[in-house]
Order: structure tokens, then C-alpha cells, then sequence
């Protein structure tokens, strides 16, 4: 299921609404074991263009 979500984001990447709605609603469909690297991909692949939107839904851990 991650390459699948993956694979819709980059497909979604250009229209920011789209982006985090996909964003939300492939979060529900990983594991949690999945979340982490989901996570450190989506910085590495959208940081410059999605950063606020992932920081909403990657919420630092203190």
C-alpha cells in the first residue's frame, strides 16, 4: 500500500488541495509501521513545494 499512496501523490503533486487531501486519506491505509519512512519520503520528495501541508499532518515529536 505505501508505493500505491506514494504513487498517487506524485500523480496529485501539482494542485495543492488535491496533494494534502490524498495525503489524508493515504495516511489512514498505512501501517504504522510504514508511517516513518512515508514520512521521511514525502520531506525528501514535496519539503519545498508541500511543507506546510506535511507539517500539519507530521506533527514534530518533543
Amino acid at each position: 500500500m505505501l508505493e500505491y499512496v506514494k504513487t498517487i501523490l506524485q500523480k496529485v503533486s501539482f494542485n495543492a488541495h488535491l496533494f494534502e487531501r490524498e495525503l489524508k486519506k493515504g495516511m489512514k491505509y498505512l501501517m504504522p509501521t510504514e508511517l516513518e519512512e512515508f514520512k521521511d519520503w514525502c520531506y525528501s520528495t514535496f519539503g519545498r513545494s508541500h511543507q506546510p501541508i506535511l507539517n500539519r499532518y507530521f506533527r514534530p515529536a518533543y
